[in-house]
């Protein structure tokens, strides 16, 4: 997606990324506050959009096994609640893929929630203006000025500054970019990692010549050190699964701990690639399994490395649309409408599937081939930011989520 940058110019980050910074993992933005200010209230609330990009199968992420027409439509996809194909049971009529098992704890601890059937207002099945109008908040396609959580922070009091943004990866997602401030930051990987000496060598150079974007550097650097703290050890610990799900895991785990930080950012956005299954899918074991046990890692990743500031975190996995409820002649699903979105973090009010189930009944599916949305994503999005930010309805729909009126907060997602 084609969007414009909201921090320092290009050719001047690329000047710092050349010089070592983001060879170690950095890309600089705006970043700490030095003076962390009292919130209104006891909370310090966080919150974490993940960005799934390709369009998750949300009726293999989160099968309704008990919808009788479930098992034909989806065929060997699909999965049951017992035997060689049985997934993590949830409520009973839904379950859990078997790669969400972290999920499935924090579910059955109330620290998780699923929003199934749902999808933002757009119905076509472009990936690229489907991101779009999932990450922009506007109606349509096109818009790729600003995120809807930038303009969030943007709409924050001046008291609640310290809401700084976080965008993960070497480009920040779209819905991070904006007028607020935003610290960049990428997991290191690809380059040689940049020494110590390095590093202070160049922040020298530039905070001589250029003060404005040595202090950048200056916080740049001072954010993979915080990223990376503890990075190691962790990785040991899960020798396993290698390479895809660690680099999920890793990205998780050091936004984590930047948002822990006591003067870091508190709000983030993270995009993971890889959910386009039109072919060879997979039930347990396959593309999809992969995908989702990377994302069941940066899940628990979150847990472990936020501490403290887990109890007022919220993390909402979201998707651009969903898939065919039948399964194509290249055992995969093609691109459909309704799927689910996950709720995750020590402030969720979970424990629940939260769905106005339409069914798989053919005529009940969407044009007759995808599971049909009945809750607006755009809803539950603005029920959160309005829970952990206090942002008014009336900011929702005009600025954060433009021409949305009529879509109301949804309410009680936050405990």
């Amino acid at each position: 997606m084609a969007g414009q940058r909201s921090n320092l110019a290009f050719t001047r980050r690329r000047l710092v990324q050349s010089a070592g910074a983001a060879a170690a993992g950095v890309l600089c933005g705006a970043g700490f506050l030095r003076t962390p200010a009292s919130a209104a209230s006891a909370r310090d609330p966080r919150f974490v959009v993940i960005i799934l990009r390709g369009a998750m199968d949300g009726l293999s992420a989160i099968p309704p096994v008990g919808d009788p027409d479930y098992a034909d439509l989806h065929g060997e996809l699909a999965f049951a609640s017992s035997g060689e194909r049985a997934a993590l049971k949830l409520d009973g009529f839904f379950f859990a893929h078997p790669a969400l098992a972290a999920f499935k704890r924090m579910y059955d601890e109330k620290r998780a929630a699923v929003i199934h059937a749902t999808a933002t207002g757009y119905r076509d099945r472009s990936h690229f203006d489907g991101q779009d109008v999932l990450e922009s908040g506007y109606p349509g396609p096109g818009r790729t000025d600003s995120g809807w959580l930038n303009r969030a922070l943007a709409a924050l009091p001046s008291s609640a500054h310290r809401m700084r943004g976080l965008g993960v990866g070497a480009t920040a997602p779209l819905v991070i970019r904006g007028p607020a401030p935003a610290l960049g930051w990428a997991p290191p990987g690809g380059l040689a990692p940049a020494g110590d000496d390095l590093g202070q060598r160049v922040l020298d150079l530039y905070a001589h010549r250029d003060p404005p974007l040595g202090q950048r550097l200056r916080e740049g650097l001072e954010a993979q050190k915080i990223a990376a703290e503890g990075a190691m050890p962790q990785a040991k610990k899960n020798p396993g699964a290698g390479g895809l799900v660690d680099q999920m895991r890793l990205a998780a785990a050091g936004a984590a701990r930047l948002l822990a930080a006591p003067d870091g950012p508190r709000v983030a956005a993270l995009a993971f690639d890889g959910f386009d299954t039109h072919q060879n899918e997979g039930a347990s074991q396959g593309l999809l399994a992969q995908r989702l046990q990377g994302l069941d890692a940066a899940f628990e990743a979150f847990q472990a490395n936020l501490g403290d500031a887990w109890s007022d975190s919220v993390i909402v996995a979201i998707t651009e649309f969903g898939r065919t409820a039948r399964v194509n002649g290249t055992r995969g699903t093609d691109h459909g409408t309704g799927t689910v979105a996950l709720l995750a973090g020590g402030a969720v009010a979970g424990g629940r599937v939260v769905a106005d189930w339409p069914g798989l009944k053919l005529e009940r599916l969407y044009q007759g081939r995808d599971l049909a949305p009945t809750t607006d994503l755009r809803a539950v999005l603005k029920g959160l930011l309005a829970d952990q930010f206090g942002l008014s309805e009336r900011t929702l729909a005009q600025g954060i989520f433009p021409d949305t009126a009529p879509v109301a907060p949804m309410k009680g997602l936050i405990a």
